[in-house]
């Protein structure tokens, strides 16, 4: 059986025609019957016939001839059929190929043109940004340079330039009624003192002669000497002083201490009018009586001083001129034994905690009848009535004294009193006038009793009639004072130093004689912060005005000098020396997360901007004279800006006193690239200048001052170069965009920090230190927290002191706490204020501590700040990676540099008598940092 040509054991089945295709079924039908094959041959014949008759109708390809008796084989015409058709399908591929590969280059181009289109359109988009970003930036400037030519145009006042008189300044004065009626606006000649005079004073060289009605001692020499040769006011040209000062010399050393003086008062009243300068009656004169050998010594009593002031410790009534004449504290000594005038004081200071001491009240004294007799009210006798009635009423208030201090004895209230009325027998005694309690025993002897008093009784001279001011009352009080214990003065008729300009109530309690009775309820009603904030008052009034002769004297002549509402000296800058260097531009850093570029807008381009100095130069005179006095410093310095300076309220900022302001999108708010564009605010514009300390890191150093690039409203970079060894020649400093001044100091010293420098012309101050890396966002931060409050150390790294219990002393702490007190000037923002205040008013001793130890300076900044504000630091948001990580190991980081810092904390809390640092348990953010937001909107800062 083949099926090659469908050949059956010689049948051949052709199937070119119906009737052999009747003829084949006819065949195949015999051939089934008569052989019978198998079901498998059948099965595939019926699969045969299956395909055949699907190829013949289905697909209707053209018949095959099979003919007889041959075998099946290819019919070529098919092949050939079919290799034309592959031939024709392989053109017509290839021609679509091409016509593929001519689509896709076509494609190809099409794409490169859209992209480089779409590189023109960005470009386009770009430029156009770029095209409204300069013209907005070129709108702010011109709004901005409009505003500063407005301000441009606003007087500016410097400091006091002088205005001398001459020789010819002289008016003539409308003479008083008596001279006893003096008053400055009768008895003074101001066209001689001008505003702008800066106060010239003439001191009399009063070399003895032999003619002199008074003794010229060697204390007297001393004074006129040691205290008034350092005065700034001093002059040498008689003609153009404003003030012309006689320092009067003491009574003859022969008489005894407390006896009745004897002067011949016309030959003293001769002696004055012989000046070559008293011009007929002493105005611009003042007659400075002090001593500390005698405490009842009064030699001007009956001399006719004209119309010349009259400073000393001891008045009669009818002999002191209120506002006119000026009492002046006891002297102890001509010698500054306990301080040189400029700031430093002892270390042994008295503690002014705990509040409560040992006594509650403490007095001791002697009543006697070995004064000096007490001068009447005028020359002219009294009646003797109206002596008699005088007499009587004192000694009744001398009973009613001494029966109290008899019951205070007794008293448990408020604590333990201490009421010594009779002196030891070999103790000391010192004699006032009479009706004035003697003082007992030596000084150290009464200091050591005063300092375990709380409080202390001062019972001034009991003829209120006739006296208004001794030696001996004043000596108590400078007493009282430097121990630390509260003066209760007994009768408000005393005049205490210098109570024209000092509010002696924050220090002193001045209860009426008629109070006597009800003191220990009074003193008992007062809290223990009420108590310690009137001994640190009295601390201060003691240290500024009485502690020293060169004090006094200057408190003397700063009582004249703000009667005439003429301005102090200004105080001095610091001349530092530069090291010249050149600036090399940098290459543009790549911007960072924090970096002014990153955030939502850049502030507008400003120019470099000087903070207004010395705005206040005559209102500090007039309406803050009181203030100067009663406030540290004191009012013996003029400063170009003070942080306490006053702010205008919000409304003023658009109605009549805009200039200088920029409120954040011009009043209306906003957050973003609106926020970041304004300071806003309450107070106008500024900038902010960054001090940095560095010592022989170079590489360092150059990368610190390289981070500064970009940031805005940053003034100058003052770089303190604390080596003794100038920096490289070939160093390549970068060039930032803003002055680099280099400052070698004159010796290494971390005190070099807070140096007021002159290259220094902004409120601002940013302390920081080479290896700190900090980020723009968080210095910006830190500007705009600091702007709202100037008067505080506002900064990143805080720490706070401890009290260790077992040792019962202060312990630094650096661990992560929720409480803290210092705010490390490693990093910091403060006022130059207090740089003046660090370098000129703080305790020397504290500086020189910080040299011994080459530490410490940041935490006597901070005990400076918060002993001046009670305040304490405030803290900013900073990231955790706050020294730079390729920076050398620091030396803050062993184990003695720790130490030493605990016992520079220990020691400044004993210099300043307490301690000074507060508390706080907060630090400041941005105002939506952690606020949740509409994806529409902006934060003020992105990471802040």
């Amino acid at each position: 059986m083949s099926l090659n040509g469908i050949k059956i054991d010689g049948l051949c089945l052709n199937n070119d025609g119906h009737g052999e295709r009747r003829q084949y079924f006819k065949d195949l039908k015999r051939y089934v019957k008569n052989t019978r094959p198998s079901r498998l041959a059948v099965a595939l014949l019926l699969i045969f016939l299956g395909y055949n008759y699907i190829i013949d109708h289905v697909f209707n390809f053209p018949t095959k001839t099979y003919g007889p008796y041959s075998d099946y084989d290819l019919d070529l015409s098919f092949r050939r059929r079919d290799i034309k058709q592959i031939d024709e399908l392989k053109k017509i591929k290839h021609s679509i190929s091409v016509e593929l590969r001519d689509l896709e280059n076509r494609q190809n181009k099409i794409q490169e043109d859209i992209s480089n289109r779409q590189k023109s359109l960005n470009y386009v988009e770009q430029s156009m940004k770029k095209g409204k970003a300069e013209v907005e930036r070129l709108q702010r400037e011109i709004n901005q340079l409009k505003n500063e030519k407005f301000e441009a145009l606003l007087p500016k006042i410097p400091a006091p330039a002088r205005l001398l008189a001459t020789a010819d300044d002289s008016i003539d004065l409308s003479p008083p009624i008596n001279n006893n009626g003096c008053q400055m606006y009768n008895c003074f000649d101001y066209s001689r003192c001008s505003l702008y005079s800066q106060f010239p004073v003439y001191v009399y060289n009063m070399e003895p002669t032999g003619a002199e009605p008074l003794l010229r001692t060697q204390f007297m020499a001393d004074v006129s000497s040691v205290v008034f040769g350092r005065s700034p006011y001093v002059t040498n040209d008689p003609e153009a002083a404003c003030l012309y000062i006689i320092v009067v010399g003491e009574i003859e050393a022969s008489q005894q201490e407390n006896s009745q003086q004897q002067i011949n008062t016309a030959a003293v009243s001769a002696w004055l009018r012989a000046l070559p300068f008293w011009r007929g009656d002493g105005r611009n004169h003042l007659l400075v009586y002090l001593s500390s050998r005698s405490t009842a010594q009064n030699p001007l009593l009956g001399v006719d001083t004209g119309r010349a002031i009259i400073a000393q410790s001891n008045f009669v009534r009818n002999q002191f001129r209120a506002k006119f004449d000026v009492v002046v504290p006891f002297m102890v000594s001509a010698s500054d034994d306990v301080g040189d005038g400029d700031g430093k004081i002892k270390e042994e200071i008295e503690s002014q905690v705990p509040a409560m001491r040992h006594y509650f009240l403490s007095f001791e004294g002697e009543w006697s009848e070995m004064g000096e007799a007490a001068p009447l009210v005028s020359h002219v006798q009294e009646r003797d009535d109206e002596k008699k009635f005088l007499l009587e009423e004192e000694s009744e208030f001398h009973n009613v004294f001494t029966d109290n201090l008899s019951s205070f004895r007794q008293s448990q209230i408020g604590g333990k009193y201490l009421m010594r009325t009779h002196c030891d027998n070999d103790g000391q005694v010192t004699h006032g006038y009479r009706s004035e309690w003697s003082l007992c025993g030596n000084r150290a002897t009464r200091l050591s009793l005063l300092s375990q008093s709380t409080f202390v009784l001062i019972p001034p001279v009991e003829r209120h009639d006739a006296f208004t001011a001794t030696s001996l009352f004043s000596l108590r009080l400078h007493e009282a004072l430097n121990s630390g214990a509260i003066p209760v003065v007994i009768g408000t008729h005393a005049h205490l130093p210098f109570a024209e300009f000092i509010d002696w109530s924050k220090a002193v309690v001045i209860i009426p004689q008629a109070r006597i009775t009800e003191l220990p309820f009074l003193l008992s009603s007062f809290p223990h912060a009420e108590i310690l904030s009137m001994r640190r008052q009295g601390r201060f009034l003691y240290e500024t005005y009485l502690m020293t002769p060169h004090r006094i004297v200057e408190s003397l002549l700063a009582v004249i000098r703000s009667r005439l509402q003429i301005p102090p000296m200004p105080v001095d800058d610091v001349a530092g020396q530069l090291i010249p260097h050149t600036s090399h531009k940098v290459d543009k850093k790549e911007i960072s997360p924090g970096d002014a570029q990153s955030e939502f807008g850049m502030p507008p381009p400003e120019e470099k901007m000087s903070s207004n100095k010395f705005m206040r130069n005559y209102t500090i005179t007039t309406i803050d004279s009181s203030t100067s006095w009663n406030d540290i410093p004191g009012p013996f310095h003029l400063y170009p800006h003070t942080p306490q300076d006053r702010i205008l309220p919000t409304d003023a900022q658009f109605k009549g006193s805009s200039n200088g302001f920029r409120p954040i999108c011009g009043g209306m708010g906003g957050t973003g690239k609106e926020y970041e564009e304004s300071l806003g605010g309450n107070s106008p514009r500024e900038q902010f200048t960054i001090v940095m300390l560095t010592y022989e890191r170079e590489q360092v150093l150059m990368q610190a001052v390289e981070r500064l690039q970009g940031l805005p409203h940053l003034n100058k970079v003052v770089v303190v170069w604390n080596s003794p060894n100038a920096p490289s020649s070939d160093l390549h400093w970068p060039d930032i965009g803003v002055e680099v001044a280099v400052i070698r100091t004159q010796r290494n010293s971390l005190n070099n920090r807070f140096l007021p420098y002159e290259q220094i012309e902004t409120e601002a101050v940013l302390s920081i230190d080479d290896d700190a890396h900090l980020r723009h966002d968080e210095m910006l931060f830190g500007f705009r927290v600091w702007r709202e409050s100037r008067d505080r150390v506002v900064g990143f790294p805080g720490r706070f002191h401890a009290w260790n219990e077992k040792d019962k002393q202060w312990n630094y702490n650096s661990n992560h706490t929720c409480e803290l007190s210092m705010v490390l000037t490693g990093a910091a923002f403060l006022h130059k204020y207090y740089l003046y205040m660090y370098s000129y008013w703080m305790p020397a001793v504290i500086r020189e501590t910080v040299d011994e130890f080459l530490n410490c300076e940041d935490i006597a900044i901070n005990f400076l700040v918060s002993h001046l504000t009670r305040k304490p630091p405030i803290k900013v948001t900073s990231r955790w990676t706050f020294k730079c990580p390729g920076c050398p190991v620091a030396l803050s980081n062993s184990d003695e540099h720790f130490n030493e810092r605990q016992v520079c904390i220990n020691r400044f809390a004993q210099v300043f008598g307490y301690m000074p640092l507060v508390y706080t348990q907060f630090r400041a953010d941005s105002v939506l940092f952690k606020t949740r937001l509409p994806h529409d909107k902006q934060k003020c800062f992105r990471f802040v």
